[in-house]
């Protein structure tokens, strides 16, 4: 079986967003990248129900490599961020407090400073309908500039990682933050931090790790 390992880690992590909330049924998928081969969830299948076998592996140019199953409809936004950044796995998520603030917001606000680790303001790519290349774009676009973090406009977010662990990790401080926001704005308006408080704390060395030189 090809990259068993990785088709073996993206069913306990689907399993770990199901427990965790961050995906409800079916929605939501996972992605590895070894080399030149992508381990990718199915189409239309709960990710808590999983197995290695379950999971396709694309190449970058999209098409299957091994797999009975057909690969997740989000394909396309997995293999551009695989093209336009250093990520070696990704994470998209329907949870709660991240669609919410999808369907209201540009951009998620910097209430906390572990914004900061997300790479800075956390953006909310343009609508596109779910699975198309329109909607792969404009996820690309709002990941410039080296953000590990995007959220979609009334769909959900998005999450990288060095791997897979790094990117699911990514995906629950996201969803805290979102949280965080929400929860504030319903009781008064957020303290949001400046750029000059931001770059004070980046001073301090907060900062995301660095992704490992290609």
């Amino acid at each position: 079986m090809l990259l068993k390992d990785e088709r073996r880690e993206l069913c306990e992590t689907g399993r770990r967003l199901a427990g965790t909330g961050l995906v409800t049924g079916a929605s939501g998928n996972i992605s590895v990248r070894a080399g030149d081969l992508v381990a990718v969830t199915p189409a239309g299948m709960m990710l808590d129900r999983m197995e290695p076998a379950d999971c396709p592996v694309v190449n970058l140019s999209s098409q299957l490599v091994e797999g009975e199953r057909a690969p997740s409809s989000e394909t396309p936004m997995h293999l551009a961020l695989y093209a336009a950044t250093p990520a070696a796995a990704i994470v998209h998520t329907h949870s709660t407090y991240g669609a919410v603030v999808a369907a209201t917001m540009s951009e998620l606000p910097p209430i906390h400073y572990n914004t900061l680790l997300l790479g800075g303001v956390v953006k909310v790519a343009e609508y596109a309908t779910y699975g198309t290349p329109e909607l792969a774009e404009n996820v690309r676009a709002a990941m410039e500039g080296g953000k590990r973090a995007a959220l979609m406009a009334n769909h959900g977010g998005v999450t990288i990682g060095r791997d897979l662990e790094e990117a699911y990790e990514n995906a629950r401080l996201l969803e805290w933050l979102c949280g965080v926001y929400v929860r504030a704005k319903a009781i008064g308006e957020p303290r949001v931090l400046t750029e000059a408080e931001l770059a004070e704390v980046v001073e301090r060395g907060l900062a995301p790790p660095e992704f490992p030189r290609v």
